[in-house]
């Protein structure tokens, strides 16, 4: 009696098979470009480099530096602005970084046949 569904010998089709191992080395390269992100620092400036943020690669304020001339007791929203500034910055820098870092692993998969991920 022939065995209903499934695929003969129990296995993943050739091509099913490939793109499984295709899927298991690009999460594991995914998973080691985020570790090294993770790692990695990016800054930004403001206010003619008046005001400096480095963030993380966890997207974490790591320092902030601040030239003596910008801090004026009499103008904190104008400080306050340019850290918001700077601190935006850094963390664009790093997204941007970020998604490159993705999108080149994910060019790997053009065998996927327009799937939409």
């Amino acid at each position: 009696m022939a065995k209903r569904g499934g695929f003969p010998g129990g296995g993943l089709p050739g091509n099913m098979n490939n793109l499984m191992k295709q899927a298991q080395r690009m999460q594991r390269q995914m998973e080691e470009k985020q570790k090294e992100l993770e790692e990695k620092e990016w800054e930004a400036t403001a206010g003619g480099g008046a005001v400096s943020v480095r963030v993380s690669g966890k997207k974490e304020v790591v320092a902030i530096n601040l030239s003596e001339e910008v801090v004026d007791p009499d103008d904190i929203e104008m400080l306050q602005d340019l850290i918001v500034a700077a601190t935006n910055e850094a963390l664009r820098k790093a997204e941007e970084e970020s998604n490159e870092m993705m999108n080149e692993i994910a060019g790997g998969i053009g065998g996927l046949g327009g799937l939409p991920f």
